[in-house]
């Protein structure tokens, strides 16, 4: 299953014990099914578990019955479509949560969020039909797909409203309606533990954990082949220096103590300044004064046979 199937059969498992909650998320399953109206519609989804919480909490939170069927997705899988064929049935849904069915705008009616309680169960209900996650090892992204403008405004303002955790959505507008989404890691569990999905929050921290982790050790191997890199061009263009001098002046020509880097260098092209410098009793930094001595020396002989580099 997808990760926004995982949630969503985690959010029917959350029992209902409180009246409230349970009119709350049935008002929200249903108002965002694009089933709330007076004509005849159907919710279709592949996940058994919302079509069968959809009409239980029809049955228990407005006393409506629906009807479940079975057919295949346009993804040849196994889909289940909710409906309220009889038309008093879905008159009666409606009245039940203060609508009319003739509302020029639908929107949320609060009078149905009776209790802080209740908008968690709502926001559920919300989930259930409109809502999905992206999968977090891909990107962190979970939306919720409202037809309506205004219903759009409503959730967006209910989720901003939430007092636990700053959500901080954000809804944007989409040629088939509108969208309000989070695209942050933290909004995104805390808004699947408030849900009551706290399996998948946690399958999102560590998903996070391990792409974290990861990625420090990306930055540190970058890092250290950079210094590699750095280190064997550098040795590289000492090397070809000493070669220079030592085909044409020849390195006996050279003071004793830049003999002896030299000769040190060319046995060892791996070996570090600081390496050398221990070898020979001096400094990094004086090391480092001696081997550009060489550089200079090498350039200049290669600028007299008209080779612009030595690599």
């Amino acid at each position: 299953m997808s990760f926004s199937s995982d949630i969503k059969v985690e959010l029917c498992g959350v029992e209902l014990k409180r009246e409230c909650c349970l009119r709350a998320e049935c008002y929200g399953v249903w108002l965002f099914s694009k089933c709330f109206t007076l004509r005849e519609s159907a919710f279709v989804t592949e996940t058994g578990p919302v079509a069968r919480r959809m009409l239980e909490l029809a049955a228990a939170g407005a006393g409506v019955s629906g009807e479940l069927t079975f057919g295949v997705s346009r993804r040849k899988k196994p889909a289940y479509r909710v409906s309220l064929p009889e038309e008093s049935s879905r008159l009666a849904m409606l009245e039940d949560f203060g609508h009319t069915g003739q509302e020029t705008s639908l929107r949320v009616n609060r009078a149905n969020l009776e209790n802080e309680c209740c908008t968690a169960a709502f926001l559920r209900g919300a989930f259930l039909t409109c809502g999905t996650a992206t999968d977090p090892s891909k990107e962190y992204h979970l939306e919720f797909a409202v037809p309506h403008k205004n219903l759009a405004n409503d959730l967006y303002t209910l989720l901003c409203e939430v007092e636990a955790f700053p959500l901080s959505p954000s809804l944007v507008s989409r040629k088939s309606g509108y969208v309000v989404y989070l695209k942050e890691s933290g909004p995104i569990e805390d808004l699947l533990t408030y849900l009551g999905a706290p399996g998948a929050a946690m399958h999102l921290m560590q998903v996070k954990m391990y792409k974290e982790v990861k990625n420090n050790i990306n930055r540190k191997t970058n890092f250290e082949t950079a210094n590699m890199d750095k280190t064997y061009s550098a040795s590289a263009r000492q090397t070809a220096a000493i070669a220079a001098i030592s085909d044409t002046m020849g390195l006996e020509s050279l003071p004793e103590e830049l003999q002896e880097l030299a000769r040190l260098r060319l046995e060892n092209p791996d070996m570090t300044l600081r390496e050398m410098g221990a070898r020979l009793g001096i400094t990094r930094s004086g090391v480092n004064h001696r081997l550009q001595r060489l550089l200079r020396l090498g350039e200049d002989i290669l600028e007299k046979k008209g080779i612009s580099s030595l690599l």
